[in-house]
């Protein structure tokens, strides 16, 4: 879903009126006590930032749907379209960028969503048994890429913004996920990975793979 650009992601509007609000409020009573609420402020501020990107333009790029560090690289079963795979994992913390790009230009076929646990995201469990939600990408030459939204230990939100039948450009926002999460890429084992363990990236801008 394309929408202008507005340097705070729409869905931390709320959290920031209240938090300025309540800030705001605290300070005509006492400037001292209103610290910890403007800190909080900041906070809220600095998570729901929403940058725009600018995606790289090569046919074949696989693009980082979330910003963070990558913490998989492996072959790996995919369990949703049940085929061996090329896994790249990409942790989010609380102070990276948590809106969610499209990894290519593609089709969505499919689309899962299933409740969960709230382990920590940085856990390989978490792929399996925390909330998460589940896209199947198809790229205009047939290629398939499942993209894999995973709720984190105080993550309690996932937000998915298209539904099957929607074509998705390389970058495009789709989804938000709200305190600490991460995203899990299956492309297909042919395809040559950019990254490397450890390796941090920026959603819509870093290349993960060559499909």
């Amino acid at each position: 879903m394309n929408y202008p650009h507005p340097i705070i992601a729409r869905e931390g509007w709320p959290f920031l009126a209240i938090s300025l609000a309540l800030s705001i409020a605290a300070s005509f009573g006492c400037m001292f006590w209103s610290i910890p609420l403007w800190i909080i402020t900041l906070f809220v501020l600095q998570f729901f930032r929403d940058p725009a990107r600018n995606a790289p333009t090569q046919a074949n790029a696989v693009i980082a749907a979330a910003d963070g560090r990558v913490i998989v690289v492996e072959k790996a079963w995919d369990e949703y379209l049940k085929r061996d795979a090329l896994k790249i994992s990409v942790f989010m913390n609380v102070f990276n960028v948590h809106s969610n790009r499209s990894p290519i230009d593609g089709t969505v076929e499919q689309r899962w969503y299933h409740p969960g646990k709230f382990f920590n995201a940085a856990l390989e469990k978490a792929s399996l048994e925390n909330e998460r939600n589940a896209l199947w990408l198809k790229t205009n030459d047939g290629q398939d890429v499942t993209c894999v939204q995973i709720a984190g230990l105080i993550a309690r939100r996932i937000l998915c913004y298209v539904e099957p039948g929607v074509s998705l450009h390389r970058g495009q926002r789709y989804g938000f996920i709200r305190f600490g999460s991460r995203v899990d890429i299956y492309l297909p084992l042919t395809a040559r990975p950019k990254v490397t363990l450890g390796e941090k990236v920026s959603a819509g801008e870093t290349i993960l793979a060559d499909l």
